[in-house]
């Protein structure tokens, strides 16, 4: 090891000299009776120097001595590794001691002793040691060399040294760079809108059309080295190295644009789904994630691409707006399906999500009915009392079929056993079922919901009736109940419920409608539904009108039509949900969000219309919901925070 004396002084101990040199030069010259006190000054300040190069020479040789005594002891196999070794300060960074294959990566000529290891090395930190780790998190670049640090802690007497190890890992950061850059990804294109899309056009038209979407297909994947196979009349299979994922991802899948530019004799666009698989530990699975992509793409509503990867999806697109895909035959196989099981099961348990709203009411209303038709118990798992549709509920229970139907959750479980078929009603993702216990103690369980499907969603269901394009979960259960009930089956409280679900989800049916809404509304009004009851039921209180419109006062537009509000003090979340509603009456106003506090979190609603994709925007905070009405709850924020998030997520939904 090099013996080097450290400089004299420290810095702070040289301005300190200096000081008391001015003050004795300046005593010197204040009068005749000071000049010998000046003089006494500059000789003790004489003799404080050279005792003060005297200590720093005995300190230095005893530092040195003590970090060969270190060298010495250490074993020779550490001292002669090939490996560049450094021992520093944990708390300074203040280099103690290297070996010369640290000194050569480094290139400094200089003994390192007396350098801080962060001028040696820029943008090193050792804060992982101090955290008791014995790795590094990242590699350290030194010049063009990457190099892994391990290392340890070592006590001395009085203090904690970093003894750390630099592996060059260049070579192999190259090949493992280069092999995940190689790894192969799976993807399936689908046109969402094929039978729509070429309905009513001739040979000749359907040919001209489909090869030009073929072609833009192929001039987007480009050059790439994959491998396109169209391998149905509206599917497309494309395998491609993973290096060329990220390109994709920053052109933000403009594809979907370019096919969506072609437009059949209906006025219809060509709308394109893509499901992508990666990071799978075969082919066969990377195939099997690319299928669940294109499925989840489709359950959301198309238009959009979808990467599933071993820890779940990412998505991409899904701005343009919702066209109704729905036929009669999907409702008549899933109403067969769905009253099979019904048949099958000892007893039946309904649930919606955890803030209940009339339209999860009204679809468990119209599941009790078709249970009671197939003589099966039906049971629906409320909190009595404490529930934002108790209105509704209490209507409904007036009806003597609905004694001791509504249930707590503790009862239900009790219900529970291993035939009991649990239908989850207007959600399908499990953290906002009313009763998670619930979820996790039944095997069998039938999802019927109308929200466009989260990453997170109830995988374990034996029946999924989950359909982006229709207005409301009512919707769909009065579909399935054409093809299981009679009239006689269905009580008049039922049909009012199903109604004033279908009512309040497409707001009094001027949003999110198609031709099945008023056919399930006709249907139901032959059934006995009572519309003058229903608008009963939508009433408000003075209070929640009044707490609305207070939230209304703060609105502002923001940008593209769209209008904020929002407030820290406390208001409810029917009020936070009517004011989003309300909002979009405003000449102008394209989409609303509301952010307001109920309790200790904070409730966001938002509303759209003319082409705001509100659940893709909400979806980015951890919301969801459909394209026209989604929703986020937030915990530990404020109002204003949260509206700042929102603000920035909005920002880049128009910017992509």
């Amino acid at each position: 090891m090099n013996r080097k004396l450290p400089r004299l002084f420290q810095p702070s101990m040289r301005l300190y000299f200096i000081l008391l040199t001015a003050f004795a030069v300046s005593t010197f010259f204040i009068g005749s009776y000071t000049h010998i006190l000046a003089g006494i000054q500059i000789v003790v300040l004489i003799l404080l120097l050279f005792y003060s190069r005297i200590a720093t020479r005995r300190r230095t040789v005893k530092l040195l001595d003590y970090l060969e005594s270190i060298s010495d002891s250490m074993d020779l196999t550490i001292r002669e590794t090939p490996l560049p070794i450094v021992i520093y300060n944990s708390e300074t960074g203040g280099i103690m001691w290297s070996n010369d294959k640290f000194v050569s990566i480094t290139n400094m000529r200089d003994p390192l002793f007396e350098l801080n290891i962060s001028d040696v090395i820029e943008d090193f930190t050792w804060d992982w040691l101090l955290n008791g780790k014995n790795e590094c998190p990242d590699p350290v670049l030194i010049d063009d060399r990457l190099f892994r640090v391990y290392g340890n802690m070592v006590r001395s007497e009085r203090e904690y040294f970093a003894m750390t190890y630099w592996v060059d890992v260049t070579e192999y950061e190259r090949i493992s760079g280069e092999y995940l850059d190689s790894r192969l990804v799976f993807s399936i294109f689908a046109l969402d809108n094929y039978d729509e899309l070429l309905k009513g056009i001739s040979e000749k038209e359907k040919s001209v059309l489909l090869s030009g979407i073929d072609e833009q297909i192929s001039v987007w994947v480009g050059d790439r080295g994959g491998y396109l196979c169209k391998f149905d009349r509206d599917r497309y299979f494309y395998i491609f190295e993973e290096r060329y994922l990220d390109e994709f991802i920053r052109d933000n899948f403009s594809i979907l644009d370019m096919v969506h530019s072609y437009i059949g004799a209906d006025g219809v666009h060509a709308t394109l789904c893509i499901g992508i698989g990666k990071d799978g530990r075969t082919p066969q699975e990377n195939y099997r994630f690319a299928c669940l992509g294109v499925e989840m793409a489709l359950s959301r509503g198309g238009d959009q691409a979808v990467i599933r990867n071993r820890y779940g999806f990412e998505f991409f697109g899904g701005h343009s707006p919702q066209l109704e895909k729905r036929t009669k035959v999907k409702s008549r196989i899933m109403a067969s399906a769905f009253g099979e099981l019904v048949g099958d099961a000892s007893n039946v348990l309904i649930v919606g999500h955890s803030v209940s709203d009339f339209d999860s009411i009204g679809a468990a209303a119209g599941v009790c009915c078709i249970a009671r038709a197939k003589h099966k118990a039906a049971h629906i798992v409320v909190d009595l009392g404490n529930d934002p549709a108790q209105a509704l509920i209490d209507m409904i229970m007036q009806a003597p079929e609905y004694k001791d139907v509504f249930i707590s959750e503790q009862n239900a479980i009790l219900e529970a056993d291993n035939r009991t078929l649990l239908v989850v009603v207007d959600t399908s993702r499990p953290e906002k079922v009313a009763s998670e216990s619930l979820l996790l103690s039944c095997t069998r369980i039938a999802v019927i919901d109308h929200h466009r499907r989260a990453a997170e969603y109830i995988d374990s269901a034996v029946l999924n009736f989950v359909e982006p394009y229709a207005s409301s979960t009512s919707e769909l259960v009065t579909e399935m109940m054409q093809y299981l009930v009679v009239r006689d089956d269905i009580v008049s409280v039922e049909a009012d419920a199903l109604l004033a679900g279908i009512v309040l989800d497409t707001k009094g049916f001027t949003i999110n409608t198609g031709s099945g809404t008023f056919d399930a509304a006709a249907f139901l009004r032959r059934m006995g539904a009572d519309a003058s009851a229903v608008r009963r039921l939508l009433q408000s209180d003075i209070e929640t009108a009044t707490d609305k419109y207070s939230l209304m006062r703060t609105a502002e537009f923001y940008r593209e039509g769209i209008i904020l509000a929002s407030s820290d003090e406390q208001h409810s979340r029917v009020s936070i949900a009517q004011a989003a509603d309300e909002l979009l009456n405003i000449q102008g106003a394209n989409a609303s969000f509301v952010a307001a506090r109920d309790g200790e979190a904070v409730f966001v609603s938002g509303r759209s219309f003319r082409g705001v994709n509100v659940q893709v925007i909400l979806e980015k905070l951890g919301g969801g919901g459909s394209q026209a009405t989604a929703g986020l709850q937030v915990n530990g924020a404020s109002a204003g925070q949260v509206m700042l998030d929102l603000k920035k997520v909005i920002d880049d939904y128009f910017k992509k």
